[in-house]
């Protein structure tokens, strides 16, 4: 998340010195200097930038898409560098003081209060349910769901509590509605909005963003709406000075603020989608801020040229270790995309998401329209195979267990109980040697030797889709695509091990992923 903002800065004729704990992080190389420090370590970046004040090096201080604003905010105050102030960085980094900045000025948001440790018993809140837990200083999701009853609460504090380094968490009213990002510059005290995208969250009880579409597709009454609220909580936070990127849900009570950072947003949104939709480089806008550029500066970097429309869209894997990574190739190629980032590679552990670091990897596109765009995101993301070893405890586990309405995780396809009846009322199938007369779908492995499906009809021509938008045949495809299978050059029956309800199983929980599993945990047993 920060390459843009390295290469932004030296198209201004800036020489840029990165931090990070990681010295393998990925944008290292493109840096002119690189210092190992860890980005909680506010008086050692703070040291290191004493050091280039006597000679007059450093123009300014910042971060992007990083809950680290604090750490930059701590050096920006200390040596009198442009930015906010160390406290609204933390109001707007801890979700207590946020929130209580929120409730104190008015600014439109949820109910809350707060925990250190898991209820033993039952526990009142003063909201009813359903309510959000969220550990109180972290961010991408993690360690943040939904709790619908009492048994939920006190497990979803178990769970968030390890994600919060001050060992807090915060319980919210949750707040039903579409979800919106949004992306700003403050100088000087103008607020100067930089983005408006439309959110797509998946997999409750949990809040994946399985993408964001820029710009919102919204009227501009509705929209302004929601730019009132947020810039409310930009005033109320103190943001005078730096970014601000917000998360703003449309409730049956009007706008609410989910929450607001002071720095640009993560999410590939303000270095990438924003600037394929406008034309504008708001991170080229936030380094503006950060090295003194007067509001008038600033205002015209951030002129649209164009008005077209960006779509990111996130892929995902079900549990195991990855095998390969195919199809990238033919997901470059679909006409509009323009990056393709891959998050898994072979031998890596692949995890069904449960926050917005854990997916397999993300599309994005560019394109004159909005049905162009979203069309080549979600055709590029279905193009991305991620193929897992076989066997494997974990894959088996999810593939054998859940799955039932409402579970999480959910199945690739969630079929009605009149289809489960007759998918239950399959062929078992997998009986070596048998003259099988189904030849839709054969696997062949070496002479004499095959696979084949047998035919569930009513699934395949069912208008069911699984979590990406596959249809039955287009996972079909993935798997023969995979697996080897392929129609027959003649018609001829299959001689060797027919693949029934146990396929289809596979298929309907884990998608192609589980299908492909499936007849390469046969092939591993011989």
């Amino acid at each position: 998340m920060q390459g843009p903002a390295i290469r932004a800065a030296k198209k201004l004729g800036l020489e840029t010195i990165v931090v990070d704990g990681d010295p393998n992080a990925p944008c290292v190389y493109e840096a002119d200097r690189f210092e190992n420090i860890d980005l909680k370590d506010k008086e050692s970046i703070e040291a290191l930038a004493r050091s280039l004040q006597p000679r007059g090096a450093l123009a300014g201080i910042m971060t992007a898409g990083t809950d680290f604003s604090a750490s930059a905010a701590w050096v920006a105050e200390r040596l009198d560098l442009p930015g906010p102030s160390y406290e609204t960085a933390l109001n707007a980094s801890d979700k207590e003081r946020m929130r209580s900045c929120f409730k104190r000025d008015g600014v439109p948001s949820p109910a809350f209060t707060t925990a250190s440790a898991a209820p033993d018993a039952d526990w009142e809140t003063p909201f009813p349910f359903p309510v959000v837990v969220k550990p109180v200083d972290n961010m991408g999701a993690r360690g943040c769901r939904r709790a619908d009853t009492g048994e939920d609460l006190r497990e979803a504090i178990r769970d968030a509590l390890p994600f919060s380094r001050s060992n807090r968490v915060i319980i919210e009213e949750y707040m039903e509605g579409p979800e919106f990002s949004v992306d700003a510059i403050a100088c000087q005290g103008e607020i100067i909005i930089a983005g408006l995208a439309d959110r797509h969250i998946a997999f409750p009880p949990y809040f994946i963003e399985m993408g964001h579409t820029m710009p919102a597709d919204i009227d501009p009454e509705t929209a302004e709406k929601l730019l009132s609220a947020f810039k409310a909580g930009v005033r109320s936070l103190g943001i005078a000075n730096g970014a601000a990127k917000g998360d703003v849900k449309l409730t049956t009570k009007g706008p609410m603020i989910g929450e607001i950072a002071a720095r640009l947003s993560g999410g590939y949104m303000s270095g990438w989608t924003y600037p394929y939709a406008s034309g504008v480089e708001v991170t080229r806008a936030a380094i503006g801020v950060a090295i003194g550029e007067n509001p008038a500066a600033v205002a015209a970097s951030l002129a649209p040229s164009r008005n077209w429309t960006s779509a990111e869209r996130a892929f995902i894997s079900i549990p195991g270790v990855v095998r390969s990574v195919t199809g990238s190739d033919a997901a470059k190629a679909v006409p509009y995309v323009r990056d393709l980032f891959l998050r898994v590679k072979p031998g890596d552990a692949a995890r069904f998401p449960v926050n917005n670091v854990s997916k397999a990897g993300n599309v994005i596109t560019a394109a004159p329209t909005r049905a162009e765009a979203v069309r080549a995101a979600e055709t590029a993301a279905r193009s991305t195979l991620v193929r897992l070893e076989a066997p494997n405890e974990e894959t088996a586990s999810f593939l054998e267990h859940g799955g039932a309405p409402g579970a999480f995780p959910p199945s690739a396809y969630t079929i009605s109980p009149a289809m489960q009846n007759l998918l239950e009322n399959l062929p078992a199938g997998i009986e070596k040697n048998m003259d099988c007369p189904y030849n839709k779908n054969i696997l062949e492995r070496s002479a004499g030797q095959s696979f084949c499906i047998m035919p569930f009809p009513e699934f395949e021509t069912a208008e069911y889709t699984d979590w990406l938008g596959r249809n039955a045949q287009e996972s079909l495809e993935a798997v023969r695509t995979l697996a080897g299978l392929s129609l027959p050059v003649k018609r001829r029956a299959c001689s060797g091990t027919a693949l029934g309800r146990g396929f289809w199983k596979a298929l309907i929980r884990g998608g192609y992923q589980g299908a492909v599993y499936l007849i390469d945990s046969l092939l591993s047993r011989g």
